[in-house]
């Protein structure tokens, strides 16, 4: 019996799509339980690490719900390069499907903080070139490069360049990665002037979660993992 990849995520929605033949999944928002969570995975074997789910996007041309294949992650660890074979492949199995006209091959950017603002995106993207930034890939390329383990990348964007998030878009996230609507709620009764903001973002997440569910199948289907 072939050992199964681990896709590393921030949330626990990525985590319930990346799940499959083939596939553990696990997640947490914050880098010591992520960390926590993926040792505890490798104990029980892998063939391979792949950070999955969303990405706040850093390339003004780039529209939500595009799907990235990373070359490589730059992050606070330096930078870390992906798999070239694996990588391809996973681009390949999108061809002829409804992703392949949204797929994208290029630099991941890796940080330790939300970026919430225009300006922090487009600052990021002008000192790495970067196309779009997530919280666990530099996390997982350094955990699967120590062990020797095959790296990928495959992240849709949910906040494009263009739009700061309002303090609402993240209020209810737990450290381990699932979601909660008060603290949503309080910081709308704060400011109500978040709502049209935090809709946006909504129509933003639906189109990064379809990519993501649509970029899995055809994976899937490809034999990727």
């Amino acid at each position: 019996m072939s050992l199964p990849v681990i896709a590393v995520t921030g949330m626990a929605f990525e985590a319930r799509i990346a799940r499959g033949p083939g596939v553990e999944a696990v997640f947490a928002a914050r880098a010591d339980l992520l960390e926590r969570a993926l040792s505890e995975a490798l104990a029980r074997g892998c063939s391979g690490i792949v950070s999955f789910g969303t990405a706040g996007g850093l390339a003004p041309d780039l529209e939500p719900g595009t799907v990235i294949i990373a070359s490589a992650v730059s992050g606070p660890l330096g930078v870390i390069d992906t798999d070239l074979e694996w990588s391809a492949r996973m681009f390949s199995a999108f061809s002829g499907t409804p992703v392949g006209a949204k797929a994208v091959r290029g630099k991941m950017a890796g940080v330790a903080a939300p970026l919430a603002g225009e300006q922090e995106k487009s600052s990021l993207y002008r000192s790495t070139g970067a196309l779009a930034v997530d919280m666990e890939s530099h996390v997982a390329g350094a955990i699967a490069k120590a062990r020797g383990l095959p790296f990928a990348v495959c992240r849709a964007i949910v906040d494009p360049a263009w739009r700061s998030l309002p303090k609402a878009a993240t209020a209810g996230l737990r450290d381990d990665g699932t979601t909660t609507i008060l603290p949503i709620l309080r910081e709308l009764l704060r400011e109500p002037s978040q709502l049209g903001a935090l809709l946006k973002i909504a129509g933003d997440a639906r189109a990064a979660k379809g990519s993501l569910v649509q970029a899995r199948h055809a994976m899937g289907r490809a034999g990727v993992f």
